[in-house]
């Protein structure tokens, strides 16, 4: 009786082990909910921020920031490629408020209308670039028929907006580009308890 114990307090031990093995080599970039405060801060940039809403085809919302020189990204999906820093999602909507340019150099492209806007279509048609309003807009996906799509959906979060809706025309130049970035800005002096006293 006491051997048949032992043998399945080891099994049930063998199997603890083999879950806690398991559990911890599961991937890392799973899905994971976007806290509410990521895409509240997007909200309140005082430039319009597009979006494709909570999900899109099937993918929910992997990633809301911001990076330093004030461009808005939503990501949809997990990795198709990459891994950890070199992730390239299904989809991800990035709006800059750098409205001077629309970004593609010489890569190979063409351009058509899109919802009453200029648009240029790279990438195979996988990513798509417009002005609209005082921001630029990029779409990026893993098929041109989903960046596609995507174009005919995306609407501000911010601002009144609605799928396949015209897009706002292009305004002139912002000047984004001539001012300074938050965190090249000095903080002012702050004077020194006790100096002078």
């Amino acid at each position: 009786m006491r051997s048949r114990a032992l043998a399945r307090a080891a099994m049930l031990a063998a199997l603890a082990l083999c879950a806690l093995a398991l559990g911890s080599c599961s991937d890392t970039l799973q899905d994971k909910p976007v806290p509410h405060n990521e895409l509240e801060s997007l909200m309140a940039e005082p430039y319009t921020v597009y979006w494709l809403g909570g999900s899109f085809h099937g993918f929910q919302i992997t990633e809301a920031s911001l990076d330093p020189g004030g461009a808005a990204t939503i990501q949809y999906g997990d990795c198709v490629e990459g891994g950890q820093s070199t992730c390239v999602t299904p989809v991800r909507v990035v709006t800059s408020p750098n409205n001077s340019f629309v970004p593609g150099g010489q890569a190979a492209r063409r351009t058509t209308l899109l919802r009453g806007v200029p648009a240029v279509l790279a990438e195979g048609g996988r990513a798509i670039l417009f002005a609209t309003g005082r921001v630029v807009v990029a779409i990026y996906a893993a098929r041109a028929s989903l960046a596609r799509a995507a174009s005919e959906a995306v609407v501000p979060i911010n601002a009144p907006g609605s799928p396949g809706g015209a897009l706002a025309a292009r305004l002139p130049d912002t000047g984004f580009s001539r001012k300074p970035l938050p965190a090249q800005v000095p903080s002012p002096p702050t004077p020194l308890r006790g100096a002078g006293a």
